[in-house]
C-alpha cells in the first residue's frame, strides 16, 4: 500500500514538471510571443497568446494558439506519464498552462460554432479538475 492510494480506483494525478523561467518571463511583462519563440514547449505562453487574442476579437488566431498550447501540454502530460484521463490538479501551478489553454479552446471552439469540440474540451477541462472549470470559467 502507498502513501497516496486512490481510493476510487482511479488513475493518480498527473503533475507536470515545473518550467519557471516561462512563468517568471510573463510574470515580469515579457511579451508572451516572445516567451513563446524561446520557450515553444511552454502551454502557458501559449494559452496567454489565446486569451489576448481572445480580448481583441481574433477568434481563429486565439483558437490557433490555444490548440498549440493544448497539444504542447499533452506531449508534456504524456511524458509525465498520463495515460489519457485522470485529474490534472490546478493546484499544481506547473498543469495551469496546460489547463488554460484546454479552457481557451473550448471558448474559441464555442465562438466559432465548433460545438463537439466545445462541449469536448469543456467535458476534458472539468475531469481534469473541477477547480480549474470553476476558476476560469
Amino acid at each position: 500500500m502507498t502513501l497516496h492510494e486512490n481510493l476510487l480506483g482511479g488513475p493518480p494525478p498527473t503533475h507536470l514538471p515545473d518550467d519557471p523561467e516561462p512563468r517568471e518571463l510573463l510574470a515580469g511583462g515579457t511579451p508572451p510571443a516572445d516567451v513563446a519563440a524561446k520557450h515553444p514547449t511552454s502551454s502557458l505562453a501559449w494559452a496567454q497568446l489565446a486569451d489576448e487574442a481572445f480580448e481583441r476579437g481574433s477568434v481563429v488566431e486565439s483558437y490557433a494558439y490555444a490548440r498549440t498550447g493544448y497539444h504542447r501540454g499533452l506531449d508534456a502530460l504524456r511524458r509525465s506519464g498520463w495515460k489519457g484521463h485522470g485529474p490534472v490538479p490546478w493546484e499544481h501551478e506547473p498543469n495551469r498552462g496546460f489547463l488554460r489553454a484546454l479552457h481557451a479552446l473550448a471558448r474559441a471552439a464555442g465562438a466559432i460554432g465548433e460545438q463537439e469540440e466545445y462541449e469536448r474540451c469543456t467535458q476534458f477541462l472539468k475531469d481534469s479538475s473541477p477547480v480549474a472549470a470553476q476558476t476560469l470559467g
